[in-house]
């Protein structure tokens, strides 16, 4: 009764807060009862949209939207071309759970090229945050982005290694330079940076699409060299500028009148999408990226390319002049005006209905509806294998259940220092992230490694935490989901001591039905209580696959937790005691280094030339770091 009682005081008010709101341009954010903000749109009228989601709800993957909507708010702009901006931001800002969502959108690799060094590096990342950094890309295969990298040292010859400052310790070139794969830089008899910074202005014009320039400069040098008879270096600038047209003509899809276009086509089907961006670069197509989306809202074609275009291109490094989309993306001229703000030029955004820009757009369009029905295709699959592998590792094991929720753990130490332990969880077969857990082992003496103790702890430390959730609401805030659900099946890293640790600790889940194995690394042998002789499964098996595959997680994510801890600890006892140098400062030399060992070899006109260190604490640093040196 008073829960119906609530719900209609929700709809009264919200039907209140519909009634004030403005008939104007803005953005609008809906949030649930617990403040979260779980969709964000804009509007011509924003009266009028919200108005619209409420008259005609549409059931929005497990749930309707409508039904979770708490509070509704607005921000009122100036224009149409502003609320774009303004949904941008807040989707970034807020990752709502009904709006269309790029997967694993921090993860796209990118090439980056140093600018803030005297010889920049070339290199890939999935990293995007240095403003002194130029960026290309979002790339949607890391496979072809190096690829691309391969090609680009082959041609431009930039340097490989590592560091602000080129060269090795030795003073001698690597190998990369009688290969012809690099100028040399640190050297006295190879390029000096002005021819240097050619090479990387070429990548610059490469990566950017100005094919035809790079074409020209490098006929333009082949015939400068053989001019002055300098027939080798004529010979190896005829063979880049082969290499770059044989690539070129290779990719050449369209009339290179076409020039610089992006032609984006969306497919959507249910809660999936698929988005195609084809990258025309003088008629070449240069890059062929395939994203895919949650679209929980189940939104069209035309919705879920606009929300896609505003996502796509608020990343994208490199933006031109002309973008190609479907007939179903409506409200195109507030796009341009953005898209034509961020590039700094105008920005044409169309349909195209006839022609080899209508073709091309026809062929993005299959290719993201072929990507989505092998994406279905592919997880059907791998359900069906995740399915087969739990039924036999129920039948391996002689199991009670099938066991859908799975638990490993293992521990991570170096010489007993900084001991650390992982739980894992693998739910219907998958990774489940989200109920990872780590702990640091408390018990033992530093330096004395007992494995078999810290298993002990920690899984003695997670029944404890099960028997507490017990006692908690679900809705307490105090409740975690991970250590309050029940495993149907704990693994554990090791062979018969570490079982008999983990069974004398976990007497409270034994007596509860859970099953408790250890799987040791030497034959894979899979070790079970009561029993004297390990279970020795066949390789192939899905079941042993299955295992492996929890226990390299497991291990994977106690050796992260192990070398974080470490590192933690050494950079804190080399760094701290430094005079003049705070927490502040320490970062600063730590992001501007890299390492702590690099500040410590630092010279110092290199401290000195730290953004933010003050050039007299600069000082008295070296003269510390000298004098404790000479000292040794």
């Amino acid at each position: 009764m008073a829960s119906s009682v609530s719900d209609a005081d929700r709809k009264d008010r919200l039907a209140e807060q519909r009634r004030n709101l403005p008939d104007g341009p803005g953005v609008y954010l809906f949030r649930n009862e617990k403040g979260k903000v779980i969709y964000v749109g804009k509007a011509k009228s924003i009266k009028k949209r919200v108005a619209s989601h409420f008259a005609n709800p549409v059931t929005r993957g497990a749930v309707q939207m409508t039904e979770v909507i708490d509070d509704v708010q607005f921000i009122l702009v100036g224009s149409e071309t502003e609320a774009l901006l303004v949904e941008q931001n807040f989707i970034k800002q807020y990752q709502p759970q009904f709006n269309i969502r790029l997967r694993d959108d921090k993860s796209y690799p990118y090439i980056a090229i140093s600018m803030d060094e005297p010889f920049p590096r070339v290199y890939f990342t999935r990293e995007k945050h240095r403003k002194t950094r130029l960026y290309f890309g979002p790339y949607s295969s890391a496979k072809r982005t190096r690829s691309t990298l391969e090609t680009l040292g082959k041609v431009f010859q930039y340097r490989s290694c590592q560091g602000a400052e080129p060269g090795r310790r030795s003073g001698s070139p690597c190998l990369d330079f009688y290969i012809k794969r690099c100028g040399a830089p640190c050297v006295d008899y190879g390029v000096d940076r002005k021819q240097y910074m050619e090479s990387i202005d070429g990548v610059r014009a490469f990566l950017s699409g100005r094919y035809r320039e790079i074409e020209r400069d490098l006929e333009a040098r082949m015939k400068e060299a053989s001019a002055k008879q300098e027939f080798e270096q004529a010979a190896l600038e005829r063979n880049r500028l082969a290499a770059v047209r044989s690539l070129l003509q290779k990719q050449r899809v369209a009339n290179e009148a076409h020039g610089t276009i992006d032609v984006v086509a969306v497919a959507a089907d249910g809660t999936d999408a698929n988005a195609q961006v084809f990258q025309l670069r003088d008629g070449v197509l240069s890059d062929r990226q395939s994203f895919y989306l949650d679209n929980i809202q189940e939104g069209g074609v035309g919705e879920v390319a606009q929300e896609f275009l505003l996502q796509y291109y608020g990343e994208a490094t490199v933006i031109p002049p002309q973008v190609i989309v479907q007939l179903q993306v409506e409200d195109l001229e507030p796009l341009a005006e953005l898209l034509t703000e961020r590039r700094g030029a105008k920005v044409e955004v169309r349909a195209a209905e006839r022609g080899d820009k209508a073709r091309l757009l026809d062929l993005a369009e299959r290719n993201a509806r072929l990507a989505l029905d092998q994406e279905r295709l592919k997880a059907e699959r791998s359900r069906q294998q995740r399915v087969q592998a739990l039924d036999d590792l129920q039948e391996a094991l002689a199991l009670e259940a099938l066991p859908l929720r799975v638990e490993c753990f293992d521990i991570s130490n170096l010489m007993g220092t900084h001991t650390v332990a992982s739980m894992v969880v693998f739910e219907g077969g998958a990774p489940k992230k989200a109920d990872y857990r780590r702990f640091t082992i408390r018990g033992g003496e530093e330096g004395v490694p007992d494995d078999f103790a810290s298993m002990s702890e920690v899984l003695g430390r997670r029944l404890a935490q099960w028997e507490r959730q017990q006692d908690l609401s679900p809705h307490d805030p105090d409740r975690n989901e991970s250590f309050a659900t029940l495993p149907n099946l704990i693994v554990i890293d090791g062979g018969k001591g570490q079982l008999s640790a983990g069974v004398e600790a976990l007497r409270g889940f034994l007596d509860r039905g859970v099953a408790v194995v250890s799987l040791a690394k030497r034959i894979e042998e899979v070790f079970v209580p009561g029993r004297p002789d390990p279970i020795v499964l066949p390789h192939d098996t899905p079941a042993l696959q299955l295992l492996q595959r929890v226990r390299d997680e497991a291990h994977r994510f106690a050796i992260t937790h192990h070398r974080t801890r470490r590192d933690k600890a050494m950079t804190v006892s080399v760094l701290d005691d430094l005079p003049g140098i705070g927490e502040a400062r320490k970062r600063t030399l730590l992001n501007h280094f890299g390492s702590p060992d690099a500040v410590l070899a630092a010279t110092r006109e290199q401290l000195e030339a730290v953004p933010g260190l003050p050039g007299k604490t600069a000082r008295e640093l070296y003269t510390f770091l000298h004098r404790t040196r000479t000292g040794r």
